[in-house]
């Protein structure tokens, strides 16, 4: 008895278990990897619930695997549990792992162009294009109004290179199509083709075009879903179906899949040991492809022929959880549908699927504060029912529920509509696997761990905010750094929106399959979570290329609590730095070993031997940075700026982080900065820069770095190389501030500005684009303000009032003034009644403006609050 069905698809899963129900067989054989027939059992446990797959994976080498996904309503899965449920033998049929396994080696040694000419690993029509147990001929579903467009049917359209039934690609979803596929029916060329010739075919799309159908899977509703299992004759939608798949292989072969013939061979061969075991009474659910194949006579002599000398080898496979995402054809999954949910549910609902279903639509839009009642689901029910009626469809499908959603539930508008299509047409359902199945030691171990710290995997995506000054949460923390370190990418560090300490970390969580062979592929490295990370950074420590990436897996060990690792990192970042002469390489090293230190107070992790190494490597930089500065070009200038900006932002946070043994290393870095401020040498990107860092510490006096501001800007000074410094002083966060509140500087650059030739004022006007346009709009709008009157020339506060600029006159804003005292006080931390004098009054008054010159853009933060008193022109100003 051969049932041919379509992989997925609840119409075959429910067409399986009446055929079985009624014949009864003695044993069943199922399209599946032979090695796998030992876990068959365990599709009873309580503790399996699909979707699952069968993962394969070669032993020597744990990342090569293919998986055999099975949901709840696929035919296979049916067939299994019947057989368990009734205690009958079950068996898998279909070609060993072993041997798909090394096909995948074999085509990835092959050269391109051979490969381009190959059948996938396992071959035939793209998994999932088998098709199903059809309750009535092809033809009786042409119910479709007139003037539908066809489309051509290919293979390749939706199909990746595996055939129903055969294993995911051993890449993944999204597996290389081959890219010479000819087309199917409808195609130049194609019609009357040969037997045996290799056009690559798609059955449901040529059964759905014969039709009058454009889209397979609404053909595959009419035909299949809505006429449902109750046909007299249990057996006469797999003999419909069988006769068309064997009208389809006559007219193209194999369906441009080679392969498939010695899968087949495979299947005769098990088949016929089954029924010198257990007579006729043997049931074969398979793809609908397979079945002309398997039903033709072919002696066992020349069956053993095609699998002599086939590649093989060993393979360990088991139980995986799976998901509907990953089944859906999106994913790039050959065998996908479109909407594993909706099947889900078609196979699942006892009755009225509509009213279940939009009764569901409606739950999942209320979760999402949308105004849903029971009245929305009775009329989105009466408009699934028109349309169907409507269109000459049986039954209302995902076309006409998902219309009726839209209409009545979102208001015509697509985007809940685009929720409800991913959270239930689609669907996130996560599939559970038993603790007895087989898992290598580091998957025990980790399953182990994720019960301990209540990290559940899931499918959907799930964002965790952790405080690790809590025991749990730090442990939960280790284990994400663990692994990721192993390339297990089960979390991804996130912004947190709670604060910025570092003390906070924010992950965002989503398990795929995929996960399962990382975790296999990760277990070489020991059979612990922490051993296998703990071998693994000490190999990518030897291995690590340059001294960037030892200092960055130094820091990793450190947020991973990898302390037996961090002797290895540290001793070969030590040799590294001391071999490594680049200065740039050295100031890309710096940063992320100054977070070490950081972080790792907060974790409890000893760092004093990263406080040395980090301020050796600072005074190397300090000693060499000028020198690197000379003659650079554009690109290599604005690098090393970054490079400066790096360095000082690590440099403040040592200032406050080395022990007193290794002092205070900032005094010595603004001796540096000093350096490049007034190096000529140096272009003038690092020199703006160096200023611009200097005042932003207090470490240079305004009036300094405004004579170093007219020096660059001054008329003998190439405008390439004046836009050039003034993108270094006042670019990024705070720049713009610090002109705002500086009217000296902004003279001097306003002046410059106006005087730059007409014919290279277009060179410098891209620089000076991207300098101000990183400024607020607050930012801009007051400097354009300040500008159009002219810097300094309010003329009192009326003038500055009627400039439209208030409170930037040379006199004092006593209602502004007043305003911010309380905060200053509180800033300050003075009494209510202590005074607040900044500076001292003449012409009448003094002005209080507020700066902040915090540099976002080089990560320099204010170190403190001060207030410099500054006296120009007899007006007084505090500038805070």
């Amino acid at each position: 008895m051969l049932l041919g069905v379509r992989h997925h698809g609840p119409g075959s899963a429910r067409a399986v278990r009446a055929a079985l129900e009624a014949a009864r067989p003695r044993a069943v054989m199922i399209e599946g990897p032979p090695e796998a027939d030992a876990l068959i059992p365990l599709a009873l446990d309580e503790g399996m619930r699909p979707p699952v797959a069968l993962l394969a994976h070669a032993v020597d080498e744990p990342g090569r695997s293919a998986f055999w996904p099975l949901a709840a309503f696929s035919p296979e899965w049916v067939a299994l549990r019947w057989a368990l449920e009734h205690d009958v033998p079950a068996r898998f049929i279909d070609l060993p792992a072993a041997h798909t396994l090394a096909w995948q080696r074999d085509d990835e040694d092959a050269p391109a162009d051979a490969r381009e000419r190959q059948p996938g690993p396992s071959s035939g029509p793209g998994p999932g294009e088998d098709l199903a147990g059809v309750e009535d001929s092809p033809e009786e579903g042409a119910g479709e109004p007139s003037g539908r467009r066809r489309t051509p049917a290919r293979a390749g359209a939706p199909a990746g290179p595996q055939t129903p039934g055969g294993p995911q690609a051993p890449g993944g979803p999204g597996a290389p199509h081959d890219s010479d596929a000819p087309a199917g029916p409808g195609a130049s060329g194609t019609s009357g083709a040969r037997p045996g010739s290799e056009v690559r075919v798609d059955p449901l799309a040529v059964l759905a075009e014969t039709a009058g159908y454009d889209d397979p899977e609404r053909w595959w509703e009419d035909v299949v879903e809505h006429r449902g299992s109750g046909a007299a004759d249990p057996f006469a939608p797999f003999l419909a179906l069988e006769e068309a798949m064997e009208a389809l292989r006559e007219a193209y072969g194999s369906g441009g899949h080679g392969r498939d013939l010695v899968r087949e061979a495979h299947m005769r061969l098990k088949v016929r040991v089954a029924r010198r075991e257990f007579g006729d009474g043997v049931a074969v659910v398979c793809g609908a492809w397979h079945v002309p194949a398997l039903r033709r006579k072919a002696t066992v002599a020349a069956d053993r022929a095609l699998l002599k000398g086939l590649p093989k080898i060993k393979a360990d496979l088991t139980w995986v959880p799976w998901t509907h995402r990953r089944l859906s054809r999106a994913s790039g999954y050959g065998a996908g549908i479109d909407s594993p949910g909706w099947y889900a549910h078609l196979f699942a609902a006892p009755d009225r699927p509509v009213e279940r279903w939009l009764t569901k639509v409606a739950g999942l839009l209320r979760e999402e504060d949308r105004i849903v009642s029971s009245a929305h689901v009775i009329e989105a029910v009466r408009l699934a029912e028109t349309l169907a009626a409507m269109r000459g469809r049986p039954l209302p499908g995902l076309s006409e529920t998902t219309d009726a959603v839209r209409a009545v539930m979102c208001d015509g508008s697509d985007v809940p509509q685009a929720l409800v299509h991913d959270r239930l047409v689609v669907g996130d359902v996560l599939g559970e696997v038993p603790d007895t199945a087989p898992a290598v030691p580091l998957q025990r171990d980790l399953a182990r761990l994720q019960r301990r710290l209540r990290l559940k995997p899931e499918a959907q995506v799930r964002e965790l905010e952790l405080d690790l000054r809590k025991e749990t949460d730090a442990e939960r923390g280790r284990l994400l750094h663990r692994l990721r370190l192993l390339g297990v990418g089960w979390g991804e560090p996130a912004a947190s929106r709670s604060g910025t300490g570092t003390f906070r970390e924010t992950w965002r969580l989503r398990w795929e399959p995929e996960l399962s062979v990382r975790v296999a592929e990760a277990g070489v490295w020991g059979t612990t979570v922490l051993a296998a990370a703990t071998a693994r950074a000490e190999s990518d420590a030897v291995g690590a290329q340059t001294l960037a990436e030892v200092t960055a897996l130094a820091e990793h060990c450190l947020l991973a609590g990898l302390t037996d690792a961090l002797p290895v990192v540290m001793r070969v970042l030590a040799d590294r730095a001391a071999l490594d002469a680049d200065v740039g390489h050295l100031a890309q090293a710096l940063p992320a070993l100054v977070r070490s230190l950081r972080y790792g107070d907060v974790r409890g992790t000893d760092t004093g031997a990263l406080a040395g190494v980090a301020a050796g490597l600072a005074e190397r930089v300090f000693v060499g940075l000028p020198a690197a500065c000379a003659a650079l070009d554009a690109d290599a200038a604005e690098e090393m700026r970054r490079h400066v900006d790096a360095v000082h932002t690590a440099v403040g946070l040592l200032g406050d982080t080395l022990t007193a043994g290794h002092g205070d290393l900032r005094p010595r870095w603004h001796t540096v900065l000093r350096t490049l401020a007034e190096r000529d040498t140096a272009p003038g990107v690092i020199r703006g820069r160096a200023v611009r860092l200097l005042l932003d510490d207090g470490a240079m006096e305004q009036d300094r770095a405004a004579r170093l501001m007219g020096l660059a800007l001054s008329p003998g000074t190439p405008p390439s190389d004046a836009a050039a410094w003034t993108e270094g002083f006042v670019g990024g966060g705070g720049g713009g501030m610090l002109l705002v509140h500086d009217e000296r500087l902004l003279g001097l650059l306003d002046a410059w500005l106006t005087g730059v030739p007409a014919e290279a004022f277009t060179d410098v006007l891209p620089l000076l684009r991207r300098t101000f346009s990183a400024y607020e709009p607050g930012v801009r709008r007051t400097l354009g303000e300040l500008v159009r009157r002219g810097p300094g020339q309010g003329g009192g506060p009326a003038g500055a009032q009627s400039a439209g600029a208030p409170g930037f006159g040379p006199g004092l804003d006593e209602e502004r003034a007043d305003a911010v005292a309380p905060v200053l006080r509180l800033l300050l931390g003075l009494d209510e009644a202590t005074a607040i004098t900044a500076g001292t009054a003449t012409d009448g008054g003094a002005e209080a403006n507020g700066i902040a010159a915090g540099t976002a853009d080089t990560g320099a933060g204010a170190q403190g609050a001060a207030v410099v008193g500054t006296v120009r022109d007899g007006r007084a100003r505090a500038a805070a």
